[in-house]
């Protein structure tokens, strides 16, 4: 298997190789835990070795789950009857899927992020640094003064009245912790918009 991954003695179409990969690992299945997981992150890290994905951010898991049976009877279908081209199929299914459904997240989340920058003109003075804040927030959704500060450049006392003002005039940020020390804020909308489907 490590000499197929690594393409010896030839090279294999990534996506094929993901697929194999995968019902031999889910096979041989070598730990004691873990192995679905481990089976499952085997797709993406072939596919950004092989330079089909930049970061290794297809993850079928959601589909997986949400077909459990027929994932499940694919995969001893393979190991009973060599039916390699029905779970080739269902793979290629659940590549599709998922890759579509990424896509309209990542069109969701952009809308959100236009829709709520348009509506920090409301701040007056404090637009510009709610800005930074909303940049920081959209690389990392959950996140304390500290961080905003050291992401935005922004005093932590300047980042705490502008998190006051997302919070209570435009509800775009929450507090999560119920504190008032080390207090952590989350952008609920896009945290929302990322947890849709994945049930």
């Amino acid at each position: 298997m490590e000499h197929f991954i690594n393409d010896l003695p030839e090279a294999t179409d990534p996506l094929i190789k993901a697929a194999l990969s995968h019902v031999q690992f889910e096979t041989i299945h070598p730990f004691l835990d873990g192995n679905g997981r481990l089976g499952r992150l085997l797709i993406p890290l072939i596919l950004v070795e092989a330079g089909i994905l930049h970061e290794p951010l297809l993850y079928l898991s959601v589909f997986f789950k949400r077909h459990r049976q027929v994932y499940y009877e694919r995969l001893q279908q393979v190991r009973v009857t060599g039916d390699w081209e029905a779970w080739l199929l269902f793979f290629v299914d659940a590549v599709a899927d998922t890759a579509n459904q990424a896509v309209a997240m990542a069109r969701r989340l952009n809308q959100l992020r236009e829709q709520d920058k348009a509506r920090l003109g409301e701040l007056g003075r404090q637009a510009g640094s709610a800005g930074l804040l909303l940049d920081a927030f959209f690389q990392q959704p959950i996140a304390n003064v500290a961080h905003l500060s050291e992401r935005t450049g922004l005093t932590p006392a300047a980042v705490g009245r502008v998190l006051l003002s997302l919070e209570e005039m435009l509800g775009i940020v929450y507090e999560v912790t119920g504190q008032k020390r080390n207090r952590i804020y989350s952008y609920r909308a896009y945290i929302s918009i990322l947890n849709q489907d994945r049930s």
